[in-house]
């Protein structure tokens, strides 16, 4: 659920804007900050290198909708000695002053996010519940949080209470050439190839009216250009990474395999 990240080389990443900076301020300034923007984008791999940038360690936990409040803050484990008390990553990260990074987090349950509002203001604190402890938060400890908001807006919410906050950094897809510039650097392709894939991703994402609940990301251009520069065939890589996870219905599945071909002809 939770790992750290290593600190050693600086992970990939190319800013489209202010975002570094203005992260930097939140971060000195101790603001909880909310990344908003469509699976993909890079959200993720933006802590990663903030994390790097600022000499911090990284806890990331993965948000599902059984994640309940002692996965975060942690638990009393039975051991043959009797119980001892084990610390949850949020209580770990908080402790250690680290960057606790937790993604989709409208996927948990709204009662254990709750757990994030003595955190995310000016108390910087965890109240553990079950040893009667307040644990202030080391310095350096900064909570950030995303979630995709145009399919959260279909199923599930962040409510108004949570996030006014934190400080939003919206992100979307970068523009063709920067987009490219990343597909070919994480694929390992050449700069052609990377903006033909790029100008695939952008045809298939004007399906999204069409009925395409999710659009290529970054993410899934990037598969398929590792799929080439391993030798397999560019359409056969476009049908396996792009096309087959986007959907199963048979009517866009055809409309996707036919933008595929009009791309690599």
């Amino acid at each position: 659920m939770a790992e750290h990240a290593a600190q050693s080389d600086a992970p990939y990443y190319l800013a489209s804007g202010g975002e570094v900076e203005l992260f930097e301020q939140c971060h000195a300034r101790q603001l909880a900050v909310m990344l908003k923007g469509p699976t993909g984008c890079g959200k993720t791999r933006f802590v990663e290198y903030m994390a790097h940038r600022l000499g911090r360690p990284l806890v990331t936990i993965s948000c599902h909708d059984d994640l309940s409040a002692s996965d975060l803050v942690g638990r009393f484990l039975i051991r043959h000695d009797g119980t001892a008390w084990q610390d949850g990553p949020l209580t770990r990260a908080v402790r250690e002053g680290a960057i606790c990074y937790l993604d989709e987090v409208v996927e948990a349950r709204q009662d254990t996010v709750v757990v994030l509002h003595p955190l995310s203001d000016h108390r910087r604190m965890l109240p553990i519940d079950k040893t009667g402890e307040t644990v202030m938060a080391a310095p350096g400890f900064q909570l950030v949080v995303s979630y995709n908001p145009g399919y959260q807006r279909m199923l599930k919410d962040m409510k108004p209470s949570t996030r006014q906050r934190f400080v939003a950094l919206d992100f979307a897809f970068p523009p063709p050439e920067r987009e490219s510039a990343i597909v070919a650097r994480e694929g390992g392709v050449g700069h052609s190839l990377a903006f033909a894939l790029v100008t695939l991703g952008q045809r298939l994402r004007g399906l999204h009216d069409r009925g395409l609940a999710e659009v290529p990301s970054t993410r899934l251009l990037i598969a398929a250009a590792r799929l080439v520069g391993s030798g397999i065939a560019v359409q056969q890589a476009c049908y396996a990474a792009i096309v087959a996870p986007l959907s199963d219905e048979p009517a866009l599945l055809a409309a996707m395999r036919d933008l595929v071909d009009l791309t690599f002809v």
